[in-house]
């Protein structure tokens, strides 16, 4: 049974109405509370006036049959809605939810929220919200006093989000950049021209000049504060009041004219400025560049290292190019905890690097992303940062942030402290200049719930629209200040509830993510050690073992066993209890979860399958379908998924090679796959916000997750077998003429998702009958539909073309008859191609400005030199990438420039329709209903084209094949036209989108948000006729007591415990 000596997680249980509504009466006796004073409120306000006979809803009207009709459609439209989300929402406050940043809240933050809601303030305006408004400027403090700005001229406020707290941040640093141009325009050419010469400000270089004589280059790379300073200084040493300035300003300012102008006057249009972020940035990044006119191209992304922090080389090295170019730099972004990984950027080296760079005359605002990461600041002490002891080694963590917790010791959730290195660079967030931090993750406060705060709170006055005031002063209108206009007070009150009462320190929210990172290790245990070598699959951690730093096989073994045997099949009781044994901190269970999983409490990683040999797959796409199908039974998107029948929730993300680059390369060499292949990584990740999954009563809640993904995970591998099996299958091929009496041209049907069907392959044949090809002419002449050929028997085709021929029995069919000419023995003469389709064998894009294909066919006996036209001509689409469009005809040229040697052009050469741009019509859609009656291949229609030789032998890979051939000049140019009968019923023209890009595992998908909608118009209709004379005779229309979705009773679950009453949860 679980201990009640651990009174840290005692303090931390009681915050959280619980996975199984545990503490719900101690929510529902705060909810109660909330609405008795509402009511006070409500009645004390000119209480008199009920006095004075001013009843606004009096007793009668409450009594009558329409105010009852309305209240019961009401009533019924709540019990139906709430029963509805209670149904179909995903279960955010299990700890088998385990995917993106949602959890259960606190109920401070619930409770703030639903308080302040019922009074609906605007903190857009002091009039509209004077308690709330007062709320949002405590939590501005209070985040302020967080991340260990000076508290009386640091600055913040709350925000709708990260993403638009991002977007003042560039706003910011834009007009900051541009506000000494604007201020040397007034100079110049403005109402500033009396400035005394004398005024002058120091360099980022700590040089002092006069204001007039720097450069454009100077202004633009004075320090923050030297800018920040101007107005003050203004008004102290020439009486220059804010007002005055703001007016001679206005002309000159970035928001009156726009960057272009000033970019223009200052000569800065071939160099426009930019910002680096790292490439694991979130895309509020680009977003808020396009939104601010910078462009998303100068929101510059810097490559990330193997732990997906950033680069720093490449920053330096981009820092030193804008320094040589002379290009502005408005920011330099850490990110403090990245979205997909939970990486810290090494905040102090972007630190130091920004005070490297201004002593070479760069200078530009540092901005800490921490939407994620900003609240584990409440596990570093507040007043210092990380001890570092002399001899240069780091304390140990667990000294410098468990903070007096107590952490029990039985039945308990051990704190967990972080890494040494996150915990200094969480510390360096007081050297920023902006820090976005989002309560509505880490904070487990409803959204939306954003902030941004200001070192230097002056900033702010550059995002306003009003006078600035030349100190904090009294209270003001938050909501004049960056983006937002209206905005929830509830947000506000909601947000500093929940850090009044949980605590922005080491015994608060600290005490809750060092839980959460104790769980989050062991969760990272997991996956590191999940699989082993009787398993049909891996399962590799994105954040290295620290024994794969030695690369052996056998020390990477040894370490996933100790986990096993140390962290896996123990309870927390026993790891601590054994780590107290141990006298070597080296050796210590503790110090060994300290290291694995990332930076900050999520969990990114991958699978791979192995062949039923035990060999590993290599094609990444491969990896990646095993992935997107667990990930599928792993999350709700369709209005037929059960929430609560899924065991545990995952989510995924994808590394691209343009993104992570090396990174990514990496991770696929650690997962056995394809390291040339540019296709994208598929990963799994885990975010890990409960403290309560290794906190149960049997204490293996984490292991019996890990078995639950495990039993998913081998279904699904079972599946990439079958799909990736070479086994005898049946094959189809449309034939076509060859011009040589009992020959046939074979064009084979591929399909992209079966490895025994996943070919290109052209193939010439030959009856091996006469009387059989004689009966195939009669046929051909007499039948009004296209045919097919299909091999009668399941063969291996792969087999049976190595040897470049065989002998299959075949029989050929026509779509209303079927076999017309069953059960045909053909022999293979010549095998033209027979080239792979894997993601291996494919290009990284689809062709541009063409649309390729095979040419072959026959030429008259008279054309051997090649000068006559050939007559038997057929070309099948090239197919490039995945998915795509099979398309097959047979053509003539109607011209014909240039030779066609016969035995290249027998073997298949390659032929360009020009003006058909195939990239610009991908993708093609899923059905060939959908292409209508005017698609471009169809028979009739007329193409210039260009023809080349086919420079690779029949088997070879076709990747990069069109742009090698295509930067060579062609051997002929011409016209061709398709051929066939127009009306399309025995055209001979092909083309498949659907069986080519099937899926045989994948179920079709409908429409989900018109199912959806179909939930909600089915409240619509039961709520009842509006108008009383519509009603029926008894007053009801509907059962309350409708049977449950879960329990399938009448208001008992004898499953867990639930009692339902007229549709609620009591």
């Amino acid at each position: 049974m679980a201990s009640n000596e651990d009174i840290t997680h005692q303090m931390i249980s009681s915050l959280f109405i619980g996975p199984r509504a545990e503490n719900l009466d101690h929510f529902r006796g705060n909810i109660s509370s909330v609405l008795d004073e509402l009511q006070f409120a409500r009645k004390r306000y000119f209480h008199e006036d009920a006095a004075n006979g001013y009843d606004f809803i009096p007793q009668s009207v409450q009594d009558s049959p329409a105010f009852k009709h309305q209240t019961a459609r009401v009533s019924r439209a709540v019990r139906q809605a709430a029963r509805m989300l209670g149904q179909h929402s995903i279960p955010f406050w299990s700890p088998r939810y385990q995917a993106h940043m949602c959890t259960d809240l606190t109920m401070p933050s619930l409770l703030g929220y639903f308080m302040t809601m019922l009074y609906n303030p605007n903190n857009v305006a002091v009039e509209a919200s004077p308690l709330s408004t007062i709320a949002e400027i405590e939590v501005g403090e209070q985040l302020c006093d967080l991340f260990g700005f000076d508290k009386t001229t640091s600055w913040g406020h709350v925000t709708c989000d990260g993403t638009v707290a991002n977007l003042e941040a560039i706003w910011v640093a834009r007009n900051l950049k541009f506000y000494p141009l604007s201020l040397k325009k007034a100079i110049d050419d403005g109402t500033l021209g009396f400035l005394p010469e004398q005024f002058g400000v120091r360099t980022c270089q700590g040089k002092l000049k006069k204001f007039r004589d720097l450069s454009n280059w100077e202004l633009l790379n004075l320090k923050p504060k030297t800018v920040l300073d101007i107005p003050e200084r203004l008004y102290k040493e020439y009486g220059i009041t804010p007002t005055f300035l703001q007016g001679a300003l206005d002309k000159y300012n970035i928001q009156t004219t726009g960057k272009d102008v000033m970019e223009k006057d200052f000569g800065l249009l071939e160099k426009p400025g930019q910002f680096f972020v790292p490439s694991t940035k979130h895309y509020s990044w680009p977003k808020g560049a396009a939104i601010m006119g910078i462009g998303s191209g100068n929101a510059v992304s810097v490559g990330v290292d193997n732990n997906a922090r950033v680069d720093m080389v490449r920053l330096e090295h981009l820092l030193n190019e804008s320094l040589s170019q002379e290009r502005p730099v408005y920011s330099v972004v850490a990110v403090i905890g990245s979205t997909e990984e939970g990486a810290v950027d090494p905040l102090r080296e972007i630190l130091a690097l920004r005070q490297k760079f201004q002593a070479k005359g760069l200078s530009f605002i540092v901005h800490g992303d921490a939407a994620w990461g900003g609240y584990f600041a409440t596990m570093l002490p507040r007043a210092t940062g990380p001890v570092i002891n002399p001899g240069g080694g780091g304390v140990q963590a667990e000294d410098i942030t468990n903070g007096g917790r107590d952490g029990g010791v039985d039945g308990l959730v051990p704190d967990l402290s972080l890494r040494l290195e996150t915990q200094e660079d969480l510390f360096a967030l007081r050297y920023c200049d902006s820090i976005t931090v989002d309560p509505h993750k880490a904070g487990y406060i409803p959204y939306p719930a954003g902030a941004l705060t200001y070192r230097d709170g002056r900033i702010k006055n550059l995002v306003t629209w009003t006078s600035p005031y030349l100190s904090r002063g009294s209270v003001t209108s938050i909501g004049i200040y960056g983006v937002e206009g209206s905005k929830p007070g509830a947000s506000a009150m909601s947000t500093w509830l929940s850090n009044q009462c949980v605590g922005l320190d080491q015994q608060g929210y600290g005490s809750l993510l060092s839980e959460a990172c104790f769980t989050s290790s062991r969760l990272s245990a997991l996956w590191a050690a999940l699989s082993t070598d009787k398993d049909s699959f891996i399962c590799v951690p994105f954040n290295a073992l620290p024994s794969e730093a030695s690369n052996s096989p056998k020390a990477i073994e040894l370490e996933r066993q100790r986990i096993r045997d140390e962290i896996l099949t123990k309870s927390n009781a026993e790891i601590v209890t054994a780590d107290k044994n141990v006298t070597d901190p080296a050796k210590k269970t503790m110090t060994l979860l300290r290291k694995l999983g990332s930076d900050l409490n999520i969990n990114a990683f991958a699978l791979n399958w192995k062949y039923p040999d035990g060999k590993i797959n290599t094609d990444v796409e491969e990896a990646n379908y095993l992935m997107t199908r667990v990930v599928s039974r792993m999350s709700v998107d369709n209005p037929d998924d059960k929430p609560n029948k899924i065991p545990l929730y995952l989510t995924s993300t994808e590394f691209s090679l343009n993104d992570y680059g090396h990174c990514a390369t990496n991770f696929k060499k650690r997962l056995g796959l394809d390291t040339s292949s540019s296709e994208s990584l598929m990963v799994l990740r885990n975010v890990v916000m409960s403290p309560l999954a290794t906190f149960t009563s049997k204490g293996d809640f984490v292991n019996m997750l890990g078995e639950t993904f495990r039993q998913i995970v081998v279904e699904e591998v079972k599946v990439c077998q079958a799909r990736n099996e070479n086994t005898p299958d049946y094959h189809s091929f449309w034939p076509r003429s060859s011009g040589n009496p009992g020959h046939l041209f074979l064009s084979y049907r591929p399909m992209f998702h079966l490895a025994k069907h996943r070919r290109q392959i052209l193939l010439e044949a030959r009856f091996a009958n006469e009387a059989d090809a004689e009966t195939y002419g009669q046929v051909t002449q007499n039948t009004e539909e296209d045919i097919t050929l299909k091999t009668s028997d399941k063969i291996d085709l792969a087999a049976l073309l190595e040897g470049g021929g065989g002998e299959f029995v075949g029989s050929f069919t026509t779509k209303s008859n079927g076999a017309i000419l069953p059960r045909v023995p053909l022999q293979i003469t010549s095998v033209l191609k027979n080239r792979s389709l894997t993601t291996t064998d494919q290009d990284d894009d689809y062709p541009s400005g063409l649309c390729p294909f095979y040419i072959y066919g026959s030429l008259p006996p008279s054309s051997s030199t090649g000068g006559e036209t050939p007559t038997q001509v057929h070309i099948d689409h090239i197919l490039t990438k995945s998915p795509n469009i099979f398309m097959s005809a047979s053509v003539e040229f109607k011209d014909l420039s240039g030779q066609i040697p016969e035995e290249p052009f027998h073997k298949g050469g390659i032929l360009a329709l020009e003006g058909v741009h195939e990239a610009a019509l991908q993708p093609f859609p899923e059905t060939e209903d959908e292409l209508g009656g005017n698609f471009f291949f169809r028979a009739g229609k007329e193409f210039k084209v260009k023809i080349w030789e086919d420079p690779r032998g029949p088997t070879e890979s076709g990747k990069g094949l069109i742009k090698q051939v295509t930067a060579a000049e062609p051997i002929a140019t011409g016209t061709v036209v398709i051929k066939g009968d127009e009306d399309g019923k025995h055209d001979g023209v092909v083309v498949d989108l659907e069986k080519l890009n099937q899926d045989p595992w994948h179920e079709k998908e409908d429409d989900k948000v018109g199912r959806w909608r179909e939930r909600f118009a089915k409240i619509g209709k039961e709520l009842g006729p509006r108008d009383l004379e519509d009603e029926d005779e008894d007053g009801e229309d509907g059962d309350p007591y409708e049977v449950d979705e879960v329990s399938g009773t009448n208001g008992v679950n004898g499953s867990n415990g639930a009692v339902r009453k007229s549709g609620l949860c009591w």
